[in-house]
């Protein structure tokens, strides 16, 4: 739909997240990802929704600091961790004629099989 919300695809879309899930966050759909996921990568979308669905956000977890990871941090780190998920840096560069410049990137919190997943708390430092 030209300019416009193709309602009956998002709805769709959203249909494939766990009803369990979807009252726990507020889940936004972008260019089919849920569909391309779930088709093309079913193991990340099967280790995303498990992670999803397990995250618990008792107050003792927002209300104590955590110095360099909070404690919901490392919780979710351990979740991706023992499926598989890394922390991932890309080495990007733009070449312009025979001039290369160096592009560094922030790290992505986990990765695996070409899926980046980025989570974010308190963000400190500006990214793109």
């Amino acid at each position: 739909m030209p300019g416009g919300v193709d309602v009956e695809a998002v709805e769709q879309s959203l249909s494939r997240i766990p009803p369990a899930i979807r009252p726990k966050f507020e889940v936004r759909e972008w260019r089919h990802a849920t569909a391309i996921l779930q088709g093309d990568r079913p193991d990340e979308w099967s280790d995303l929704l498990d992670v999803l669905g397990a995250i618990r956000l008792p107050r003792s977890m927002i209300t104590t600091g955590g110095g360099n990871k909070s404690p919901i941090s490392r919780s979710i780190n351990g979740m991706f961790t023992e499926r598989g998920w890394l922390e991932k840096r890309f080495d990007v560069r733009i070449k312009v004629d025979d001039t290369e410049y160096p592009s560094p990137t922030h790290g992505i919190d986990y990765y695996k099989n070409g899926v980046a997943i980025e989570t974010e708390w308190n963000n400190k430092d500006p990214f793109l």
